[in-house]
């Protein structure tokens, strides 16, 4: 009897088939990978596992699941936790304002007795055990090798902390039979994400089913026993991940051939033209801090930023667009920026794509449309129209605009009014993007840009980018935990380790190159003895 079975699954949107007829099972100790583009319903299907509100609030679903043999249809994620199901989802659902020890325990925390508690008869009225707390959550946390105080607030952690401290949350659990992972390691440096593979597979070895949501497709291969791949809502394939090729899963995912090979030439470009220069530039971002650096970015380059989670790679784009504490001094080409202020970043021409799509990036209770144009409107009163004294929105225009880059993005949606909170979370990312581009910028700075997005949409994106600096001349600065990523479109590679700058690189440098300036050494610089 399989532990988990889904059985005939449908589900619709208002008229849209979001998932049709969709049945898989998963044993006990099974680690089963779950494959398809943004939008072909992976999150719609585990959202429906978990119970979440968002499938009540539309109509509910069709079909059958069962938990260990029993009928299970969840109205709420409390009765998915009930049943040992856990979840991690694309997008965090943390609690910005209290401690990780608070988050990891959240609605499970440890109480001991009180007076009151004891004069009433109330456990409610009992008090919180801190100690324990502080202690359960710590365990968690040495589970995943993540060292870092669990009183700190979560607020201002970078988003890879965030990431595994959703995921301790999971692991603290003690009847946990089923844990969903949707996007696990889209944050997370590649060799992160190697050690956050290992402690999937020790869950595994304790009989906890493992449904595994992710866009690398060489971790399903990897790591998981069979796999499951959607299409537009429909089940495509059922396979022993041993018997079906990375590539091949790539194409039974999009129904096309993907390559990863390199996606431009190096360009020719002049060492004395600069764009961007930053001059002892320091960045107080928490978890990612920024110390001294000096760097020059040449007019018309794609420059690649990359390392490891933790060692300040992301607080680069964040301090030049004045998100964190930033001291040093910023020129654009001979102007000197004033540190600490995004308006004069923006009307120096300089766009940025953010990391954190929801907390920076979008207006998520307003259309497609609006958050597109947004930027445009404010920093420079595009999409606006004279109506007797007054300046107001063109709508139309608006629209005009966001259908071009719906379609030019392949924005997965019900049409450019629709609210962008409802979208997955990899068309969200598109939506930042084609915002980026309406400001027509001549530096771009892009934080992850891929995160949470499917292998055919990278390639798109990564296109849309290279068009951009090919055709416009728009120099882009590209911060990513992936190398392969940074190597298909930089012209060069810059490595931060603990916030400094290792070394520039080349993409055809080797890996051993790049292994050498991630763990804060330069490769000339290394002994024979050394290796």
């Amino acid at each position: 009897m399989a532990l988990l079975e889904i059985k005939n699954i449908c589900k619709k949107y208002g008229e849209n088939q979001v998932l049709e007829d969709i049945s898989f099972k998963i044993d006990q100790g099974e680690i089963l990978g779950l494959l398809g583009e943004n939008g072909a319903g992976k999150s719609t299907l585990m959202n429906i596992l978990f119970g979440m509100p968002v499938i009540h609030n539309t109509g509910g679903y069709e079909g059958e699941i069962s938990v260990d043999g029993q009928n299970y249809k969840p109205k709420n994620p409390t009765d998915a936790m009930k049943f040992g199901i856990g979840m991690v989802h694309q997008e965090f659902m943390l609690i910005p304002g209290f401690s990780i020890t608070e988050n990891i325990k959240l609605n499970r925390e440890n109480t001991k007795s009180s007076l009151t508690g004891k004069l009433t008869k109330s456990n409610k009225l009992n008090r919180l055990d801190t100690k324990s707390m502080k202690s359960d959550a710590d365990e968690a946390l040495k589970k995943l090798d993540l060292k870092i105080d669990s009183l700190l607030q979560v607020e201002n952690l970078p988003v890879g902390y965030k990431q595994f401290i959703e995921i301790a949350r999971e692991i603290d659990k003690t009847n946990l039979k089923i844990l969903i992972l949707d996007e696990p390691t889209a944050v997370l440096t590649e060799s992160e994400a190697r050690d956050f593979l290992e402690i999937i597979k020790t869950l595994a070895d304790f009989n906890i089913a493992v449904l595994f949501i992710t866009h690398r497709l060489e971790e399903i291969k990897s790591i998981t026993d069979n796999i499951v791949i959607i299409r537009d809502g429909k089940l495509i394939e059922t396979a022993k991940t041993a018997d079906v090729s990375i590539k091949d899963m790539a194409k039974l995912m999009v129904g096309r051939d993907i390559s990863t090979s390199r996606l431009r030439k190096n360009k020719q470009l002049d060492d004395k033209d600069i764009i961007l220069e930053l001059d002892s530039f320091s960045v107080n971002m928490p978890g990612e801090q920024v110390k001294s650096i000096n760097l020059k970015v040449r007019k018309g380059e794609i420059l690649g930023i990359g390392g490891l989670a933790g060692q300040g790679k992301v607080g680069i784009a964040n301090g030049i667009m004045g998100l964190y504490p930033t001291t040093g001094k910023i020129y654009k080409g001979t102007n000197r920026i004033p540190v600490n202020n995004p308006r004069a970043a923006l009307m120096d021409s300089i766009a940025f794509l953010s990391e954190d799509r929801k907390g920076v990036g979008l207006l998520l209770d307003n259309s497609i449309d609006l958050n597109i144009a947004y930027t445009s409107l404010e920093i420079k009163n595009e999409f606006l129209k004279k109506v007797g004294f007054f300046n107001v929105i063109d709508g139309n225009k608006v629209k005009s605009h966001a259908d071009k880059m719906i379609e030019d993005l392949d924005i997965r949606c019900t049409s450019s009014k629709q609210n962008t909170r409802f979208l997955s979370g990899g068309n969200q990312q598109k939506v930042c993007i084609a915002r980026a581009l309406t400001l027509k910028p001549d530096l771009l700075l892009v934080s992850e840009p891929t995160r949470g997005i499917d292998i055919g949409a990278k390639n798109l994106v990564l296109e849309t980018l290279i068009k951009l600096n090919e055709e416009y001349n728009t120099t882009i600065i590209i911060t990513s935990s992936e190398l392969a990523e940074l190597k298909q479109v930089s012209d060069r590679i810059a490595i931060i380790t603990e916030g400094s700058i290792t070394s520039i690189l080349t993409p055809e440098d080797s890996d051993e190159k790049y292994g050498l300036a991630m763990s804060g050494k330069k490769y000339e610089e290394v002994t024979d003895d050394e290796y």
